[in-house]
């Protein structure tokens, strides 16, 4: 087994690590995410949002880093074919399945599951 810090030796060179904090940076702007050297994912965090990115300066910088650390070579994770719900690029956590007919032809909208109270009225 090896360690994280051994893995990741290649954050020595300061000409790497200028390209990896280029692309944190980036990262930061348009998705605004804060992507941290010491997370355990950091390669693959990387990666996916060097896949989802529109900047051009972000992927050249993602693929001129991938062309100097072999290691960092990573397949893209299996999708599910669009099934699951994103917003701006980014798939919603425990979104529930897409179905063509989520709602009857009968019905407009599903019964409420919570009762809502507004300004201490019981809202229906």
């Amino acid at each position: 087994m090896t360690s994280l810090a051994s893995e990741r030796s290649w954050l020595l060179d300061p000409g790497l690590l200028k390209l990896v904090h280029q692309c944190r940076r980036l990262i930061h702007s348009e998705f605004g995410v804060k992507l941290h050297l010491t997370e355990e994912h950091l390669e693959q965090q990387l990666a996916d949002y060097a896949r989802k990115t529109r900047s051009s300066h972000l992927i050249r910088t993602w693929e001129t880093l991938k062309q100097q650390v072999p290691q960092l070579n990573i397949e893209p994770e299996e999708e599910d074919n669009g099934l699951k719900r994103t917003y701006r690029g980014q798939v919603i956590a425990d979104a529930p399945p897409v179905t063509a007919n989520e709602n009857g032809e009968g019905e407009s909208h599903p019964p409420r599951k919570k009762k809502v109270i507004y300004r201490g009225q019981v809202v229906g």
